[in-house]
């Protein structure tokens, strides 16, 4: 999000954990899954996006639509967050779609924070998107649109449920739905930065040849919090094919210091030369 839809975005996550601070693990969890559902509505009817982002309908409007559609049928904190959301302006409806999107997602995750699970949440979003992606038959099922969300969510379920937090089985069913517009392998990976980033910490995805021994991942944690200037999650790799040594990604930095990279770089020298 930038500029304007950033701004509209912000004032409603504030406003949702202004609201938060005095509600409970459940009553948050009812919270996402309500706004999550009105974000669903919204995908469906792209008129009803357009007349809840247009930008020369008054606010009153906006707001008055908003309350006329729900009802009594969301939570007065669901709808105080829904409302600060509309009442913002919106580049265009699919922006107003991904902050909708997005909120509920917050109120997922602020559920968990309030639960202290959170880390719990963001390392078995983690572990699930390693799983889907070592797994190239259940990478195509959980990924095929073809296949509606709810039926890909049951063979989750199958798979996981019982195994993770229930807020963790929320967000891989977002993930599923293709959150923001994503595949689900991207949008698991969203999901984990927006877990870290609720604590206040980076991501740092992190590829070796074998497991690093837990001093390795302290010393390099602590190198990495010294550059950032913050706290820093590391979600590792195992890959035999980087041969040895580390490649480590946070944000759009690369740090590429494996044997198969050096081994590479030297083959293209002597190719050059």
């Amino acid at each position: 999000m930038q500029g304007a839809s950033r701004t509209a975005y912000v004032v409603a996550e504030e406003k949702l954990d202004e609201l938060a601070a005095t509600a409970n693990p459940e009553q948050l969890r009812t919270v996402g899954d309500e706004i999550l559902a009105v974000a669903a509505l919204l995908a469906g009817d792209v008129q009803l996006r357009r007349a809840l982002s247009d930008p020369a309908r008054p606010r009153e409007d906006r707001v008055g639509l908003l309350r006329d559609l729900l009802g009594s049928r969301v939570s007065d904190t669901a709808m105080a967050a829904l409302e600060a959301l509309v009442s913002g302006r919106w580049p265009s409806p699919s922006e107003l779609l991904d902050g909708c999107e997005r909120l509920g997602v917050q109120a997922l995750l602020a559920s968990a924070e309030r639960a202290g699970v959170l880390s719990e949440v963001e390392d078995e979003l983690f572990r699930f998107a390693q799983t889907v992606a070592g797994d190239s038959e259940l990478g195509a099922a959980v990924g095929d649109t073809r296949v509606p969300a709810e039926r890909r969510a049951t063979l989750v379920e199958d798979l996981v449920g019982g195994r993770v937090a229930d807020v963790t089985l929320r967000l891989i069913r977002v993930a599923l739905g293709g959150f923001g517009g994503r595949n689900v392998p991207t949008a698991l990976t969203r999901l984990v930065e927006l877990a870290a980033q609720r604590q206040d910490r980076n991501v740092a995805y992190v590829t070796v040849a074998a497991p690093l021994a837990p001093a390795e991942e302290q010393r390099l944690g602590a190198a990495l919090a010294a550059r950032y200037g913050r706290e820093v999650s590391l979600k590792t790799t195992v890959d035999p094919r980087v041969l040895g040594g580390v490649r480590v990604r946070v944000g759009a930095d690369l740090y590429d210091g494996t044997i198969a990279r050096r081994l590479a770089q030297a083959r293209t020298a002597l190719a050059s030369g």
